[in-house]
């Protein structure tokens, strides 16, 4: 009898065992499940909206890089483009932006000074090339001879809003043409570099200065004439950004602000047609030494 009873308790202990081992597993099967539920809409969630004003030359590249860095984040960017003049006034009277990439560094300086920026933000993202460049293809030569043989419009971004327009002011009083050519009435001001792009895409202006980027574009490179000045005729382009006072979402802009000077991000940025810092200065340097007509070359060495 005992050892009847005794059998029986090991088969009922069995049984439990299993049942409890059962429950377990079912038991992490639903915490796993249920973990998910709550990691899935705080990933969601955590998602930010940023709203970058960024200077009209590197509208293009921001979208390369934003579509990149959609790859790595989900937070969601959206982008408000215009004169780097423009930008600063919309910010100053309070437009609601998070981050401004400026074509210059005066504003962001200039932010920074009043208060509407956050302390330690502002950086360096990119240093511009100003081309000269006519989508006719015999028009513009490797030393810029045709300015100098013009009667028609020049087209080039206003220099009172668009850091580019005031390197192509400078470059063009190097060469004792700024007068003579303003006071001719053959200076066509528009409101930034896309501006300018379109006018002499449209034929409203032969030939126009730009940004190196632009002329790198897919639907505008190895196409037209194209003319890539000594970046001594004018001062540097250095292209800053800041994160505004204002932000909402400071966490998210930083985080993007650190990507941009990423290698991953500096190599897009040199590939579209800027300089980095070192790059930069072997530029000068080819500039300096050299008195060739290599200087069409300079878009394969960037």
């Amino acid at each position: 009898m005992t050892t009847r009873f005794q059998g029986c308790f090991r088969r009922i202990r069995k049984i439990l065992t299993r049942c409890v081992h059962y429950c377990r597993a079912r038991e992490w099967f639903f915490c796993c499940i249920m973990m998910l539920a709550l990691l899935i809409p705080s990933y969601k969630a955590d998602a930010a909206e940023l709203r970058v004003a960024v200077a009209a030359n590197f509208l293009s590249t921001l979208k390369q890089l934003t579509a990149e860095y959609h790859k790595l984040q989900n937070d969601r960017i959206r982008i408000t483009t215009g004169s780097t003049g423009g930008l600063y006034a919309q910010i100053r009277h309070g437009a609601p932006f998070d981050l401004f990439l400026s074509a210059d560094s005066r504003r962001p300086e200039l932010l920074e000074k009043e208060g509407l920026t956050l302390i330690g933000s502002r950086f360096t993202y990119a240093k511009g090339i100003l081309v000269l460049w006519s989508k006719q293809a015999d028009l513009v030569d490797n030393r810029g001879a045709v300015l100098d043989q013009t009667a028609g419009y020049l087209s080039l971004p206003n220099p009172v809003n668009a850091p580019y327009g005031e390197a192509a002011r400078q470059l063009l009083t190097q060469r004792n043409l700024w007068q003579k050519l303003d006071q001719s009435q053959q200076i066509i001001r528009s409101g930034n570099v896309r501006q300018t792009l379109f006018q002499v895409i449209s034929g409203a202006a032969p030939m126009g200065f730009i940004a190196l980027s632009q002329a790198r574009h897919p639907e505008i490179a190895g196409k037209g004439s194209l003319w890539i000045p000594d970046p001594s005729l004018y001062d540097p382009i250095i292209q800053q950004g800041v994160v505004l006072a204002s932000t909402k979402e400071p966490e998210a802009a930083f985080r993007f602000q650190r990507w941009l000077q990423s290698d991953q991000a500096r190599s897009l940025i040199v590939a579209s047609g800027y300089q980095s810092g070192y790059q930069a200065m072997l530029v000068a340097q080819v500039f300096a030494n050299s008195s060739t007509e290599n200087q069409t070359s300079l878009s394969d060495r960037d």
